[in-house]
């Protein structure tokens, strides 16, 4: 099991979050028009294939328009998923005047990113706002077709993937577990379990709604607390039926309340940073120092959503998430990227950047769970894998400049020495109970008088140098095969599930 995992982990991998919604996305769509060609969807093939060129057109058209209007980098993936998302909740065309919901609704729906802001955020899910206001005017297109039957062998191992890669495991969980009890008591009368839950999955838009739509970061809150709240919030309104006026309940209605909380409890910030400097720390790693004029705060630990508008973006796209490797404390923010032949055309474009060059980056959606606790009294421990020791630095500058104490042992394991970046900030935080263990992985590559320790972590090195290693919390950063394996040697040692925080965030 935990082979094939790592299998789909490193597939996953390859792509960003917002790639693995799309490619999901299309297949979907594509499985749609086989089985239309094969009467098995009440729809004729070709009204699917002309619904979805029309939606993809005008999405594409009007935000390209608006994005330039509002001087804002346009995203590629944004449109295309928002088209497709469209495509699979609205009626495709029969005759000349069915055209109209569709160009309608895909202009909404980019409008909505644009116009439906506070402080430069957008609040609603846009193909959610775009379905309500179609209903809301009367137009009957929107019909969620997506939950036929016969849709939903692929739509669930889509949907698998999306939430593997987006890690809202728990906020779906929460959705699912209250929209089922909200349905039983308000819908399900003379029902058993088995039987409401086979209407759920087989009549209703349930897995698509939760996998696909709720899931999307940028329209849920930030931090695990909050996503349960919100999975919750949306359940019980999925699951209700009821009328205020003119508007009636129904997914996309549960959505938008939803993304009202979200924004209500999740940060606002959306900065604008100029390059300010930029280090080689080792022969792969660099250390961006960026500007900005905007007050913001943040947690160490945490991580934001980076725009880079640049030339020729490759099938990664122009969005990136990076933790912020610098401390709240801290005037400029620091990041840390590795970046090599292979890498993608956002950090080449990254690295070619130039201080004064005029261009700038984008900072938004903060987010992450990775961060210290409450109590400087509880005891830690941090492994960090290669570049995964960025919220670390950004921890231990935080202890510093506060003068906090911390009991802290970080393992900070890399192939080679000259990879170790940061070693200047570690020795400093030594004063207030940081203490760095420094392990070089390949033996090989261990300089002749190395006093640090050789090899991958074991039992052996954690009871070495944590005797209390069992009352311990311990936390995990780096890419996700160390991470895994790293768990599963905890585990070993008697560490409990609800002992372990590790950062992962949704693209890399």
């Amino acid at each position: 099991m935990m082979q094939a995992l790592r299998l789909v982990d490193d597939l996953l991998n390859r792509f960003t979050m917002y790639r693995v919604v799309l490619y999901g996305l299309l297949i979907l769509a594509g499985y749609a028009v086989i089985l239309s060609v094969f009467n098995f969807l009440s729809f004729h093939p070709l009204s699917l294939v002309v619904s979805s060129v029309v939606l993809i057109i005008t999405c594409w058209t009007s935000n390209t328009l608006f994005a330039k209007a509002f001087k804002a980098p346009a995203s590629t993936e944004s449109y295309f998923i928002t088209a497709l998302i469209l495509f699979f909740l609205l009626l495709p065309p029969t005759d000349i005047f069915g055209f109209l919901p569709l160009v309608l609704g895909g202009v909404m729906a980019m409008a909505s990113k644009y116009l439906l802001v506070i402080r430069k955020k957008h609040i609603f899910n846009p193909a959610a706002i775009s379905a309500f206001i179609l209903g809301f005017l009367g137009m009957p297109v929107v019909f969620w077709w997506v939950s036929a039957p016969v849709m939903l062998p692929v739509l669930i191992v889509v949907g698998v993937l999306i939430v593997r890669k987006t890690r809202r495991f728990v906020m779906i969980t929460a959705f699912f577990i209250v929209a089922m009890i909200t349905t039983c008591i308000t819908q399900g009368a003379g029902m058993n379990p088995i039987e409401l839950l086979t209407e759920l999955l087989f009549s209703w838009p349930l897995v698509f709604f939760m996998d696909v739509m709720l899931t999307e970061p940028l329209t849920s809150p930030s931090t695990q607390r909050m996503r349960i709240v919100y999975g919750s919030l949306v359940g019980i309104l999925f699951g209700s039926q009821f009328q205020l006026g003119p508007i009636n309940s129904g997914p996309e209605l549960a959505l938008i309340v939803g993304n009202i909380f979200s924004y209500i409890v999740s940060p606002k910030e959306k900065l604008m940073l100029r390059l300010k400097e930029k280090i080689q720390l080792a022969p792969q790693i660099y250390e961006f120092i960026f500007e900005t004029s905007q007050k913001f705060s943040f947690r160490p630990g945490q991580y934001f959503e980076w725009t880079f508008a640049h030339k020729n973006p490759d099938t990664r796209g122009i969005k990136r998430y990076f933790t912020i490797a610098s401390s709240p404390t801290e005037k400029e923010i620091h990041l840390g990227v590795r970046v090599n032949e292979k890498g993608s055309s956002f950090k080449k474009a990254l690295l070619d950047l130039e201080s004064g060059s005029g261009l700038s980056l984008i900072a938004s959606q903060l987010s992450g769970d990775f961060v210290l606790p409450e109590d400087t009294a509880e005891k830690l421990v941090f492994i960090a894998g290669g570049i995964g020791v960025t919220p670390y630095r950004s921890m231990a500058q935080y202890m510093i400049d506060q003068k906090q104490q911390r009991d802290i042992v970080l393992f900070y394991a890399c192939v080679s020495s000259v990879d170790f970046v940061f070693k200047n900030i570690f020795e400093k935080a030594k004063a207030f109970g940081f203490k760095t263990m420094y392990v070089i992985t390949h033996k090989e590559n261990a300089p002749a008088k190395w006093s640090g320790k050789v090899g991958y972590l074991t039992k052996a090195m954690i009871e070495d140098e944590v005797p209390d290693f069992a009352s311990r919390m311990y936390y995990l950063s780096g890419p996700q095969m160390m991470v895994d394996s790293y768990k599963a040697l905890l585990f070993s040692l008697g560490i409990q599930p609800f002992k372990i925080k590790t950062d992962y965030f949704p693209g890399f």
